[in-house]
């Protein structure tokens, strides 16, 4: 089934549902005929960005966002809502989006002049997303592995520079095939560089505390959700009871990364996912998961959500850079007691009870001790949202940005 973060009395809710057409409306799919109905929708949605000042100003805009999105981290540990280890994971997979928008931005300068027409347009997620499409990254990660040669085949920057100028002075034209062959070599070097954001991101660990019997770590990993096209960060401490730790471990911790790739798919609730590694490894208990959605982004010139953002966005009418709102989903499952289960004839295992939701019923159907909701935007959205303050939006945190750098939380 689809998770997809939809607009639906707020902005979004993690739904097991997809679109059927009209705005709003919505209906259950078997799951045999789920990839179909994605597949269907997924071309339906999906929008190249042909225009060469319409995808500069896009990629201007996620360069802005992004920059914004270290400091809000910032104050959610200074809030307490993370942890100094938690902001400092979080930070490189922010950093690494970043870089991930950077080499695109290279890769796509000049689309839709004609030297570019055989590499096509950027195609982003118009309607759930507003990031760039799954097969965009795939793209991105055939090309990394092939950087090195690429870059040895082409001429340096400055032997490109001195072709460009021989060019204008000479041929009195301008020299669009050589300002192309500068755009790759930009991308590529962005690629060879390295510590992008990738469709995967493998699990890595970090030793918390404890040096015997038992032993803390922070385990975390990251994957593009290719059905809602969307960075997904996950962060889980474990406690490891086992004789040989798990960061030297070298039988358990592949299979220990194995499994949670497998199991890392939005439609999987937290609570299916820590149970899951909770019973495939006795002596790894899972004591906290925590899942990041970072967007939708929306954006009145871009993109095609509905709901109260779009109407706020449009009635804002905002200048260039300011017009966007990116939502920010955290979920969070938290072991709340450990019991003694039988394993095999004589031994026993710890199994972790998980906390649920104990509001209105909720935790059952979320999977989640909790989930928070928030949004980030420019001052000028923030003001129409306040003044519109549309249902549901209370009980929404918003952290609203400007150019100097501040961050403010309402």
């Amino acid at each position: 089934m689809l998770s997809l973060l939809e607009v639906q009395g707020t902005w979004g809710e993690a739904m097991i549902d997809i679109p059927t057409g009209g705005p709003g409306a919505y209906r259950e799919i078997p799951s045999q005929n789920l990839q179909l109905k994605a597949d269907e929708v997924l071309t339906r949605d999906h929008t190249g960005l042909t225009d060469l000042f319409a995808s500069r100003r896009y990629f201007a805009k996620f360069e802005r966002i992004t920059g914004h999105l270290g400091r809000v981290a910032a104050v959610m540990q200074a809030d307490g809502r993370l942890n100094k280890e938690e902001v400092e994971v979080l930070a490189s997979y922010l950093q690494g989006i970043a870089y991930t928008f950077r080499a695109l931005s290279m890769k796509y300068l000049l689309v839709g002049r004609e030297t570019s027409l055989s590499l096509g347009a950027l195609k982003m997620d118009a309607r759930e997303s507003g990031f760039p499409v799954f097969n965009e990254l795939l793209v991105m990660a055939n090309d990394a592995q092939q950087a090195g040669r690429h870059l040895a085949n082409m001429p340096g920057p400055e032997r490109l520079k001195t072709q460009m100028v021989e060019e204008i002075i000479g041929a009195r034209k301008i020299p669009s095939r050589l300002q192309f062959a500068m755009s790759q070599r930009l991308y590529y070097e962005e690629l060879e560089k390295g510590h992008l954001f990738w469709a995967r991101n493998d699990p890595q660990i970090i030793w918390l505390e404890g040096l015997e019997d038992r032993r803390r770590y922070l385990v975390h990993w990251a994957v593009y959700d290719s059905q809602v096209n969307l960075p997904t960060i996950y962060l889980m401490e474990v406690e490891d009871t086992a004789n040989t730790p798990l960061a030297r471990d070298a039988q358990s911790w592949p299979e220990v990364q194995a499994h949670l790739m497998g199991q890392s798919l939005g439609g999987l609730k937290l609570l299916t996912i820590a149970k899951g590694f909770d019973e495939a490894f006795d002596e790894l208990h899972p004591k906290r998961l925590r899942r990041l959605h970072v967007g939708p982004m929306y954006s009145h010139a871009f993109t095609r959500q509905t709901g109260p953002i779009r109407d706020v966005l449009a009635e804002a009418m905002a200048p260039a850079g300011q017009d966007w709102a990116l939502a920010w989903t955290d979920e969070l499952l938290e072991s709340e007691r450990v019991i003694q289960e039988r394993s095999g004839w004589f031994g026993t295992v710890e199994r972790e009870v998980f906390a649920l939701d104990p509001f209105s019923g909720r935790g059952a159907d979320s999977g989640a001790t909790r989930m928070e909701r928030s949004i980030i935007l420019p001052e000028r959205p923030y003001q129409v949202l306040a003044e519109m303050n549309p249902p549901g939006f209370s009980a929404v945190t918003k952290y609203v940005v400007n150019a100097s750098g501040r961050v403010l939380r309402y």
